[in-house]
């Protein structure tokens, strides 16, 4: 559990942000209605192995990415209380940058729950945070039949919106189904800030600090749902790719996303 300085500090946000309605969820980890199945707080020493799995490889996920991802700690550590992933300028493996992406596929997989985050994101023009979600089918259907929640998604040519978005069957990539929440008079690299799904059967829910957003359905989706399965959470730091662009000269390296906990709910019992 963190400690009492960063729930005042927490709290404080919650309030400014105009998201007084759900404080506890963000403080102590109770929501009323959903009960903590699982979650990282990162009050260790280490990163903890028997949650996280790094990936490795520079291949660019089909997104043209330039970070080669490793699990250096240079790259992805524990640090006073928050998950770091940072972001580096330096050749490794043919790329030019490196970074750290983390999953918790054959460790924690579920279907449906409240899947929240607190993170602080990186500023800069071509750097591209995210907390997310894949089917664990992936491997035997593919993507993207296997379905991704992008529970939070912010580009540095866009430091006040934060997307969610869903892609499945005829409507990926480009053409996924989705919307973008902005800051007002802020940018999301600022201040930490509480990004959410609420996933039940045929309905998912996007939040950012408590504000509800988005909602996606089978009747709202261009193509088939493929939601009623297991899925795994991720967190990564991609730099450049087709959508966030490139690093230029204003891009200071390293760049670091900060995490603060990642908490997963089950439905509690009436």
């Amino acid at each position: 559990m963190k400690t009492l300085s960063k729930l005042a500090a927490l709290l404080a946000l919650a309030v400014s942000a105009g998201c007084a309605t759900q404080p506890a969820a963000t403080t102590s980890a109770t929501l009323p209605g959903w009960a903590l199945d699982w979650s990282d707080e990162f009050d260790g020493a280490a990163l903890d192995r028997s949650k996280w799995v790094t990936e490795t490889g520079g291949h660019g996920w089909g997104n043209n990415e330039m970070q080669f991802y490793t699990g250096r700690p240079e790259n992805v550590r524990v640090e006073g209380g928050h998950l770091v992933i940072e972001a580096r300028k330096e050749a490794w493996e043919g790329k030019d940058y490196t970074s750290a992406r983390l999953k918790t596929a054959g460790l924690k997989e579920t279907q449906y729950g409240r899947y929240e985050a607190r993170i602080k994101v990186p500023k800069g023009q071509g750097i591209w945070p995210a907390f997310w979600m894949l089917g664990a089918n992936i491997g035997q259907v593919g993507w993207p039949k296997s379905g991704e929640i992008d529970i939070m998604e912010i580009i540095g040519k866009e430091p006040a919106n934060a997307y969610g978005t869903l892609h499945g069957p005829g409507y990926s990539g480009e053409h996924a189904f989705s919307k973008p929440i902005a800051l007002n008079g802020a940018e999301y690299g600022d201040d930490f800030h509480v990004f959410a799904v609420e996933w039940e059967p045929k309905q998912i829910r996007w939040y950012r600090d408590g504000i509800h957003y988005h909602t996606a359905t089978p009747g709202t989706v261009k193509g088939e749902w493929v939601f009623e399965h297991p899925f795994f959470v991720l967190l990564n730091l991609a730099v450049g790719g087709y959508w966030p662009g490139y690093p230029d000269a204003s891009t200071p390296f390293p760049r670091q996303m900060l995490v603060d906990y990642v908490r997963v709910y089950r439905k509690a019992a009436p």
